[in-house]
């Protein structure tokens, strides 16, 4: 049994082919689903409530909550209020899961010990070329390849829910929960979802700014917490190597990476721009 939490602002264009996958899914065999509609002025809520039928059709719960605009962690706090499962899985709204996925996830966190689990990430295929470009390079750099990231889709015992009590105010969700386990507790399912990057070199701008700024705001605010991050130093000769493989793909992810450097400015909110 899992609750898997889908905050969701303005993701009409998205949120069906998330719940079909979800709908989809081989297991397990009861399941509850909350769509949190955080500040839509779209059809985001009219889209999620057209799968009402797919939700009875597989012996699991649906509900879709129209909230104002209460923010992403507003929105998951929201969602765990109504959770009825002490397993939950956090999921964004523009990610498509395999069929074995939730099954998988649900039977590795059934243990007393508390446990956090995800798929493999595979990064979308993009449809703009600076976004492709620095997709290769993304995919390539150890917070992808190494450990388990939980980008757009992370799941917990309830155990290890217990770890913290609401959502903090902070913008990066995914890397608190992820490094609120040891990586001993960490368990990467085989069964994968697609996670897209944002189209366009201003966005991922932006969307980089927002990442540099969510982990500098948990060095901060929870510096306990990276006594939990096991990423490795990708170092001068992986960089090198990258470079020489893909000299454009590099560039452009050298080129977003040096431009947030130069001007930091101010995090975006939740709109991923894409």
């Amino acid at each position: 049994m899992i609750s898997i939490i889908i905050p969701a602002n303005n993701e009409g264009a998205h949120i069906g082919a998330c719940l079909e996958a979800v709908f989809a899914s081989d297991g397990p065999a009861r399941a509850q689903v909350i769509v949190v509609a955080n500040g839509c002025n779209d059809d985001t809520v009219t889209k999620a409530q057209a799968f009402f039928d797919a939700a009875d059709a597989r012996g699991w719960q649906l509900e879709v909550l129209d909230l104002p605009a209460v923010g992403k962690m507003g929105a998951l706090n929201a969602g765990d209020a109504g959770a009825a499962h002490g397993t939950r899985a956090y999921l964004d709204a523009d990610v498509i899961v395999d069929p074995a996925l939730f099954g998988q996830i649900a039977k590795a966190l059934d243990t007393d010990a508390p446990r956090y689990a995800s798929g493999q990430l595979r990064l979308a295929k993009a449809r703009t070329w600076a976004t492709r470009a620095y997709g290769r390079i993304y995919a390539r750099v150890p917070f992808v390849t190494h450990g388990v990231p939980g980008a757009g889709l992370f799941a917990v015992n309830a155990t290890g829910r217990r770890r913290w009590d609401s959502f903090p105010a902070i913008i990066s969700d995914d890397s608190f929960v992820r490094l609120s386990f040891a990586p001993d507790e960490r368990i990467g399912v085989a069964a994968g979802y697609d996670w897209p990057l944002v189209e366009g070199f201003g966005n991922l701008v932006r969307v980089r700014r927002r990442q540099n700024a969510g982990v500098a705001e948990i060095e901060r605010d929870h510096p306990t917490l990276l006594q939990n991050d096991d990423k490795p130093s990708l170092g001068l000769g992986g960089l090198l190597g990258l470079a020489l493989s893909d000299p454009l793909g590099f560039a452009v992810y050298a080129g977003v990476a040096l431009i947030v450097k130069l001007t930091p400015g101010k995090a975006a909110g939740w709109e991923r721009g894409r």
